[in-house]
Formats: C-alpha cells, structure tokens, sequence
C-alpha cells in the first residue's frame, strides 16, 4: 500500500501537478491539505477521471482537507467531536483498503503567544481526546498530513534560530509527544533515523527552498499494525522545484509512505 500525504495550498492551482503525481506514482490513498476550495469547487471530474474517489471537507480560501483512494472509501466523517474551531476545514476521515485514514490540517498558530496559538494548543489536545474516544491503537491506523509542528531539532533547519518560536516550540512539541503516546509511531522518523530532516516544507520567501531552510511539519502517524509493515517513507523534492511541473509548486512536498502487504 502507497500513501502520500501532500499540503497543496490551493487544489485549484495545483491541479496540473496533483494529477501528474498520480499518474507518476499510482497511491493507493492520498490526503490532501490546504485545498482551499469548497467541496462543490474540488476537481472531482478530473481527479474521478484518474481512478479515485474522493473524501473532502472544504472551505473557500482557507484550510480544506480531501482524502483519494483508489482502493475503496468507507466510514467517511468530516470534523471531529470536541473540535474547538468547527467552523474550520480541517479533518476528514475514512476506511480505505482496510486501513483507518485520519487526514489532519492542524491550526498553523501564527507566533507564540498569540490567540491562534492557544487555540493549536487546545485542537491538539481536543484530536488526542477525540482519538483515544473513538479509535484503538491495535487497529491499523494512520494520521496524516500537515502538522504544522517539527517534532524535535532535528525537523529544522537551524534549531538555534527556530527554538521557542511556533512551529517548533516546547509546547506544541509536548502536545504532539502526547498524541504520538496514544499508539503512533512517526513513520517518516522510523525511516529516516538519526538525521536531519527530511524536510517537506520551504518557504516560499528568501530562496528558503534552494538554501535549505526547510522543516519537517509534513506527517504520517501511525499505529502498531501500521508500523510493523512499513517499508519506507521519502519525500519527492521534484515536486518542490519551479521547473518540475506545470505551474507553480507548492510550498509543501509531497510525503510518500509504503506499506508491506
């Protein structure tokens, strides 16, 4: 099982290379973030075209989160109980070839110590009690998508330059911590080992992509069952380049996750 998980930022304006990644790479399941579309706007002709059905809760200009699955989708919910900002796209969920798919857009938080940022806060402990309620760390599961936290120093760049600042701040990273212990494992980390990055997010400003400022905020999570198949998890830099594509890219690249079996 292929899945890839990609922050598109605007499904529109990527459409080109939305469905050029699939033909290239044949995923079993994708989750989209940052689609920025309501669900009547979502390509659905085009991405159906390609083998996929699709799972979105969207919202216009802002946030927005689809799941794609080639390979059935079942139990589709949108949102989660207990969700401190409802009126924000930012969860759909889904069975798809047998597997529990949770596709997250967690709450960017704009600067320690802004409200936003309590509000991350409070969104990832209300996901870690929403989980724990309904889902079973036994059962194959995987919770994807853009975190919008570096899990620890080795996710950014240059930790001295990012340390106590949102995105890669004490707190945000002890909510994660917290998460991950309900039963996740981070794929992308069980793979990697001990190295920094790999990153799957630049900037768009300062020529932060070709300097190699980038962050690993771009997650796959998932339970014991999960884990025990992995095979790899790469990130397709290609995707990030100007002249990769038609169109401008992302800021974002894709994240793609094998599964054994």
């Amino acid at each position: 099982m292929k899945l890839i998980t990609w922050n598109v930022n605007s499904v529109r304006q990527r459409l080109a290379r939305l469905l050029a990644m699939l033909e290239r790479h044949e995923p079993d399941v994708v989750c989209l973030q940052e689609t920025k579309v309501e669900d009547a706007d979502f390509p659905t002709m085009e991405v159906s075209a390609a083998g996929y059905e699709i799972a979105t809760l969207g919202q216009r200009a802002y946030n927005g989160v689809a799941i794609l699955s080639r390979v059935g989708l079942d139990n589709v919910a949108t949102g989660f109980e207990g969700d401190p900002v409802p009126e924000q796209s930012r969860v759909v969920t889904a069975t798809a070839g047998g597997v529990g798919i949770v596709c997250v857009y967690v709450v960017n938080g704009k600067e320690v110590g802004d409200p936003a940022y309590e509000t991350k806060l409070v969104w990832l402990e209300a996901l870690r009690s929403w989980l724990e309620a309904t889902r079973d760390p036994e059962q194959p599961l995987i919770v994807a998508g853009d975190f919008n936290i570096a899990p620890d120093d080795r996710d950014v760049w240059d930790p001295q330059l990012w340390a106590g600042k949102n995105l890669a701040s004490e707190p945000e990273r002890e909510r994660l911590r917290s998460l991950m212990a309900w039963g996740l494992t981070d794929l992308g980390r069980a793979t990697a080992g001990d190295v920094q990055g790999p990153f799957a997010y630049w900037d768009y400003q300062a020529g932060a992509f070709h300097k190699g400022w980038g962050l690993r905020i771009d997650l796959a999570l998932g339970t014991a069952p999960i884990a025990a198949r992995l095979k790899e998890v790469v990130v397709e830099r290609d995707e990030r380049k100007p002249t990769f594509g038609e169109g401008k890219p992302s800021d974002h690249a894709p994240v793609i996750v094998t599964l054994a079996g």
